[in-house]
């Protein structure tokens, strides 16, 4: 008995076996697995949470601003847009209903653990700028510092002196997490206040005179670095909900 198309492409049938081993020559399987069971997981977890109330004219206020931002106001044009999506309006409505409920649940899923979440990747979420001057010899390491605490630029000096790509820009290192940098530079930087010098310090064969700029400490109220950390627990969670499935994949 032969099995039923899962596509026509140009009136030629592929079977859901086909589909399933082009996608697993390709590499593409495990990804395409992995979105279902995502979704699967989300979908009951909203089943038996009671799903999520969300307001109709927020649904619909999102679909008004997406069409806004994509110039789709026009009817016919919008209709195009949903067939070459293989999507009619309920379905899209739907779509962008369950973007809201996925978002509520992520939020629930996250708020107990964010704070604690928060004080764990402080270090790394946490940033200092910094100028340096990298040069491969401790003695002109110490002769630059002693001219800069003399008066000399350090600008000047990064740019006839320093071995690294930013010298150009005056040896500006820009904002660099605290938890990843070297031990020896974190234990210096996290005594220093803005306009410090520091060094010479020896790292990775090198010898580096470095000077703190401005810190930027990570604080909750930053509404992006909220919804990052957010989105990290809530994919930790699928994962750990994943890890824990008994999957088997059953084709014709």
């Amino acid at each position: 008995m032969e099995s039923r198309a899962f596509l026509l492409v140009d009136e030629r049938p592929i079977s859901l076996k086909q589909a399933v081993n082009y996608l697993q020559t390709s590499g593409r399987l495990g990804d395409l697995i992995g979105e279902i069971l995502r979704q699967s997981i989300v979908e009951q977890e909203l089943h038996e949470r009671d799903g999520a109330d969300i307001d109709p004219a927020m649904v619909e206020q999102a679909i008004v601003d997406f069409r806004l931002q994509n110039q789709l106001t026009e009817s016919k044009r919008f209709q195009e847009w949903l067939a070459s999506n293989g999507m009619d309006f309920t379905s899209f409505y739907n779509q962008v209903s369950f973007r809201f409920k996925q978002e509520q649940l992520k939020a629930r899923v996250a708020e107990p653990k964010l704070q604690e979440y928060f004080i764990e990747r402080k270090i790394f979420l946490d940033r200092v700028v910094l100028s340096r001057i990298i040069v491969d010899k401790q003695e002109l390491a110490e002769e630059l510092r002693s001219q800069i605490e003399e008066g000399a630029s350090f600008e000047q000096l990064a740019r006839e002196y320093s071995l690294t790509d930013d010298r150009i820009v005056n040896g500006m290192m820009g904002p660099i997490g605290r938890g990843t940098l070297p031990d020896e530079l974190r234990a210096a930087v996290d005594s220093a206040s803005p306009g410090k010098l520091l060094g010479p310090l020896e790292l990775e064969g090198r010898f580096g005179l470095f000077r703190v700029e401005q810190f930027l400490s990570a604080s909750l109220e930053d509404e992006q670095l909220r919804e990052l950390l957010q989105n990290e627990i809530f994919e930790q969670w699928l994962a750990q909900k994943i890890q824990k499935l008994s999957v088997k994949l059953q084709v014709d």
